[in-house]
């Protein structure tokens, strides 16, 4: 239904589908590009890093992009020496657009060189060794399809009352591989964006008519959305406000509804509901300061 809606809006009122990414052609032979964007917190990009340097999969087949925001850390390019004999590591210190996680997404991803790129969160586990073959394999016996979303699951450790996620599947830079052929054609992601970047490239995507799959047996693990204060999601809300001159109006305002359809979740009990209404309320106050004409909101 989503995507019906979408597509015909389009049609009636279409807007440029490209981002602000120019994609370069796959080279080297290299297969996979694991994209990690970082800052801080060693701890968790430690357990991704084990997690890629487990797999059962060719090392000269895949490639681990680690781009470190705000010009990089001794710590983080220490971190990535160190995994330099176990991993194909490319370390890229971010050069500009400090906090904006579009540009920085972008930034790995115009210095990937694999046909397929995966893009993972710092803190994301893969518990599989043989995620990357599996993948592999499936992207080979599915020519057609242009994007593949593994089945994520909540890391129950992180909170007291435990929650999974609403939607196993959902298309998120936690856990997403694409060819590199559909990141060329819609030109990556909006540099300007601080958070859910994704969201934004999903729905470009969405609108382009691209292709993508669900596989179960693809799993990773991932925190559950934990939003202390409405600080992030307004600089998201924010974020999305600055489409509306790039987007056509009717695309833009369903955009905008739809993140913030979980704001009224914030009148019910419980911690989930809580979480997904906080975000709700920070991102329209995000928008809300958009139309206000109030400054940049960054993140962190």
């Amino acid at each position: 239904m989503r995507k019906t809606i979408l597509q015909s809006l389009y049609r009636l009122f279409p807007f440029d589908l490209r981002g602000n990414c120019v994609v370069p052609p796959a080279t080297d032979g290299v297969r996979v590009s694991c994209i990690i964007n970082f800052y801080g917190r060693l701890d968790l990009l430690q357990g991704i890093l084990c997690s890629l340097a487990e797999q059962q999969y060719p090392k000269d087949r895949f490639e681990v992009i680690l781009v470190e925001d705000r010009g990089g850390t001794e710590a983080g390019r220490q971190m990535a020496a160190d995994f330099s004999g176990l991993l194909p590591v490319v370390y890229l210190p971010l050069d500009a657009q400090f906090g904006k996680m579009g540009y920085s997404r972008n930034f790995g991803l115009a210095r990937s060189r694999g046909e397929i790129i995966l893009f993972l969160d710092d803190d994301t586990v893969l518990l599989q060794h043989d995620f990357l073959s599996i993948l592999d394999a499936f992207c080979t016996n599915n020519p057609a399809v242009e994007a593949v979303v593994p089945h994520g699951h909540a890391a129950y450790a992180c909170i007291k009352d435990h929650y999974d996620y609403h939607d196993p599947y959902f298309m998120t830079s936690r856990c997403t591989a694409y060819r590199r052929e559909v990141l060329q054609e819609l030109f990556g992601f909006m540099d300007h964006f601080v958070g859910q970047e994704d969201v934004e490239f999903v729905t470009r995507f969405t609108i382009a008519g691209k292709t993508a799959v669900n596989c179960s047996k693809l799993n990773y693990f991932h925190p559950p959305l934990l939003v202390p204060n409405t600080r992030k999601p307004r600089a998201v809300g924010f974020s999305f406000f600055g489409l509306k001159k790039r987007y056509s109006w009717p695309v833009w305002i369903l955009l905008i509804l739809n993140c913030a359809r979980h704001a009224p979740l914030m009148l019910l009990p419980g911690r989930r509901m809580k979480e997904q209404g906080r975000f709700g309320v920070g991102f329209l106050l995000g928008v809300l300061d958009g139309f206000k004409g109030s400054k940049e909101q960054v993140y962190g």
